[in-house]
């Protein structure tokens, strides 16, 4: 098992690490440049151009990995469908915005049209083929309770709220893939304490993934993961809460990743009601920036909050 996951954690790494110095040259020659939104903080101009879908090499660098370091099991192919159907997603809405120069990208509609083509897929494997009841666990309480019909509807909503989480959360040079990375080795350590074994191969791909990509998209960065990655990554996290039946641990360990999505949500009903904003600017992150908070520091107090986090999620695991 070590050996394992010491493979998918190496390859995953080396792949990213291999073909970045290849890659980021290639999207500069055909001009797959990030557009800065003007209403953003002035500080991040200077990022105009920066290539990015490098979330191409993340996915295929943690498919590779999974691949060939993991059994191949329902289980396991099912991860993959779920990230993979997210990246085919994201990469849609960058190409559209990058290459057809179309600002907005895939239609919100769109979208959770995909997104719910994969959660139907996944219920019905899930349930028929694996086995998975439609009970949620309660941590702490450590208590089952069936939701039934409704168990469906919180498949689809956690789908739906991690894969859009883990992409509001990228904003930051190295915030999401940082994050990330904390997150999926808490589920690595998650998966081995549920008798998940061949998915704590999965998570600890992603884990590997995202640290190399840290290579070229720490501050400053030399590359953007893009929707093509933060989605693909935000279907990954979900399919680890989902298959490992703790959806309910997602939000603790993935604490960063709702304290972005609610700064969002909250400043859009507090402006539309009252005309007032609560954050400078939200997602969150933004709101530190321009506090005076240098992009660097925003980033790892972020990524020591999900580290704190992760351990408390850990913790009401046991």
């Amino acid at each position: 098992m070590l050996i394992s996951l010491a493979t998918a954690a190496a390859v995953a790494a080396g792949f990213v690490l291999l073909t970045g110095p290849f890659f980021i040259p290639w999207l500069h020659k055909l001009k797959f440049g990030q557009s800065i939104r003007e209403e953003g903080p002035k500080s991040h101009q200077a990022k105009s151009g920066t290539p990015t879908m490098g979330g191409i090499m993340i996915i295929l660098g943690i498919t590779a990995a999974t691949l060939a370091a993991a059994p191949i099991t329902t289980e396991v192919l099912l991860a993959l469908f779920i990230m993979l159907g997210h990246f085919v997603l994201g990469f849609l809405d960058d190409y559209i915005k990058v290459v057809k120069k179309q600002n907005l990208g895939l239609r919100a509609k769109q979208k959770l049209l995909g997104q719910i083509l994969i959660a139907v897929v996944v219920m019905y494997i899930g349930t028929q083929v694996l086995g998975i009841h439609t009970g949620i666990w309660v941590p702490v309480l450590d208590q089952n309770i069936d939701l039934g019909a409704a168990y469906y509807a919180l498949v689809l909503f956690v789908l739906v709220g991690t894969s859009n989480a883990v992409n509001l959360t990228d904003g930051l040079d190295g915030l999401a893939s940082g994050t990330m990375a904390i997150a999926s080795s808490a589920y690595a350590v998650v998966c081995a304490m549920t008798g998940h074994d061949d998915l704590a191969i999965f998570c600890v791909a992603t884990v590997g993934a995202c640290i190399a990509f840290l290579k070229f998209n720490a501050h400053p960065a030399r590359i953007f993961m893009g929707d093509t990655g933060s989605l693909a990554l935000g279907g990954a996290f979900a399919a680890m809460g989902i298959l490992t039946h703790t959806e309910l641990l997602l939000p603790v360990i993935g604490f960063i990743f709702v304290c972005e999505t609610l700064s969002v949500i909250l400043q859009v009903i507090s402006f539309q009601t009252t005309g007032k904003r609560i954050f400078r600017m939200s997602p969150i992150h933004h709101h530190f920036e321009l506090g005076g908070w240098s992009e660097v520091k925003v980033v790892f107090v972020f990524w020591a909050t999900a580290l704190l986090a992760s351990c408390v999620g850990l913790q009401m695991l046991r």
